[in-house]
Formats: C-alpha cells, structure tokens, sequence
C-alpha cells in the first residue's frame, strides 16, 4: 500500500508541474509572442512561421526521438514519467490555449511567465522525470557534469531559442523578453529541485577534534567525519573535523567550537546539495 502511495505521489507530482508549466507558458508567454525556451518553444516558433498544427502538438512530434534517447540513457522510470510528462505538458498547453486572457506588459508576462514555468518544470525534474524535449539532453547532460546545476545548463539550451524567437518574430525585444524569462526559469527550477536546500559544510581545524565532534554530534545531530591532514610549517598530522549541517544550526555551531576551543580554525562553505540521512532524499540518480 506504501508503494502504490509513493508512486501516485509521484505521478501526481509530474501532472501538477506540468500544468503549472503549461499556465504559464500560455497564459503569459505565448500571448506576447515569448516562451520558455526547449522544444515548446521551438514548437512556438514552428507555429507561428508555419501556421501548421498546435504548439502541443508540434512539441509532442519532436519529442519522439529524444523520448528515445532518454529511454536507452537514462532508464525506465525516467522514460515513462517524462512521457507523461510531455504528454501531460503537451495536452494542457493546448488546453489552457483555450482561457481567454489579454496579453500583459510584455515585462511583466516575462516574469510571471518565467517564475510559473520554472516552478512546473523544477516540480517535474525534482520528481525524476522531465516533459520532454531539450530537458531530457539537458538531463543527460547533468549525468556527466555533476557539478553544474540542472537549471543552469537549462538556460544554455534555451537562451538559443530565445534568439530564434526574436529572429522568427522579428522582433529584437521578444528575444530580450524571453532571454529574461529563460533566466528566471533556469533559477526557480535549480530551487526547486534542490530544494531550498540552504545546507552548510563546515571544515574545523583543531587539537581538540574529538571534543568537537563529539559536541556536534550529541547538541546539532549532526554526523561528523574526520579527515586527516598534516600542518605544512609544523609538519604536525592532525585530524580534521567534516560536517554538513543546515543553515540555521551554523550559529550554534561556532559557538559549540569556540566554547571547546576559541582558537579553532573555521571553514564554512555553501553546499550545493545535501543527501542522506537527516537531509534530502533523492531516488533519481540523475540529479
């Protein structure tokens, strides 16, 4: 019964971003000739120099090849919940089409637009899947750049099609306009998807490490790791205290080491992402 939960949490985690994405993206975009970037974009672009089929419809077309790229790369469960989120994202693009809506400021449908579509796709991605297109390069992409965040190579892919949508509209502004929305949308799917995670990693150097990580194991609940290093002037091995802790604990956490040892050598360092125990869990190996 707990399996089956968790697996219609997850499928309702991939239609709800894909329908936020899809308000977004015709509700204040696609009225004022922007768009997000990714295939719906291109698939924007398509219609509009064409006049052949629906933005939907024409992303769906696309995605078809990439769709199996991502299935032979990424795996099963990636495969069928990026299919359904593309054919969820596809559908109610189209759908939502349909709610009569005055196009707004042109700045501010950029940034409206950028914020609803960055929230529906980090949704998507943060559920292990993806609604198609460039997104599914961009995920195989993620797998070997570790480093980089999701979002950020996101916007790569989609500031080229904001070009083209200026090239196609001929209109230099609707670039500039969807260059904004692109950014926006790159940014809220990286917070999304890791979450808020506001996570520290503080390195502690001093000759009462046993003290200090046994403090910040008993006060924060927080595990701690040893390193080992040695003093380049002093030639002197020592251990070094690692520990990844939340943002609101670093307060007490240099007042736990400075009570020990006020002389005790902090760094402190933004995490990029925090998992295990005590921090996020993440069942998709591709974030």
């Amino acid at each position: 019964m707990k399996g089956w939960m968790k697996e219609i949490g997850w499928l309702l985690a991939i239609l709800v971003g894909s329908a936020v994405f899809a308000l977004g993206f015709d509700l204040f975009l696609t009225n004022n000739g922007m768009n997000s970037g990714g295939v719906s974009g291109l698939a924007m672009v398509f219609v509009h120099l064409t006049g052949l089929g629906s933005v939907g419809t024409v992303t769906a077309l696309m995605n078809l090849p990439l769709f199996i790229l991502g299935g032979l790369k990424i795996g099963r469960r990636f495969f069928f919940g990026s299919l359904i989120g593309m054919i969820g994202s596809s559908a109610m693009i189209d759908l939502f089409a349909l709610i009569p809506m005055e196009p707004v400021e042109p700045l501010l449908g950029a940034v409206y637009g950028g914020l609803l579509c960055g929230l529906g796709l980090g949704i998507v991605f943060a559920a292990g899947a993806s609604t198609g297109g460039s997104d599914i390069v961009v995920r195989l992409l993620q797998r070997r750049m570790r480093d980089v965040p999701i979002g950020t190579i996101n916007m790569v892919f989609d500031f080229s099609v904001a070009v083209l949508t200026g090239l196609a509209f001929q209109d230099a502004s609707k670039a500039l306009y969807t260059g904004v929305t692109t950014y926006l949308t790159g940014k809220v799917i990286d917070t999304v998807v890791y979450r808020f995670d506001d996570s520290k990693v503080a390195i502690i150097i001093s000759p009462r490490y046993e003290q200090i990580a046994h403090a910040v194991n008993e006060k924060l609940d927080r595990g701690v790791t040893f390193l080992y290093g040695q003093g380049c002037y002093s030639g002197r091995e020592t251990k070094v205290v690692l520990t990844a802790l939340k943002r609101h604990q670093l307060a007490q956490l240099k007042d736990i080491v400075s009570s020990i040892d006020k002389d005790a050598f902090i760094i402190v360092q933004d995490s990029h992402q925090v998992l295990g125990d005590g921090f996020a869990r993440n069942a998709s190996d591709s974030l």
